[in-house]
């Protein structure tokens, strides 16, 4: 299963588009502190989810690399 088809990946992407969304109307004076921290930190659950999806993939293809010697 890739990662894109999960649920939680989805409402992941959905809600960081739309926090990106609402932060374009904050006060420019925040544009590089608080704004920058709330957009960095909604992409990070749904590149979390990637990352991880990545590293079972890796674990199951060394279990089945090691499992066929």
């Amino acid at each position: 299963m890739r990662f894109q088809d999960l649920l939680a990946y989805k409402k992941s992407f959905e809600l960081s588009m739309l926090i990106f969304k609402m932060t374009k109307t904050f006060p420019i004076e925040e544009k590089y502190s608080l704004t920058d921290q709330i957009r960095r930190s909604s992409r990070s659950v749904s590149a979390n989810l990637a990352e991880a999806s990545r590293k079972i993939k890796i674990r199951k293809t060394l279990c089945f690399k090691t499992h066929r010697l």
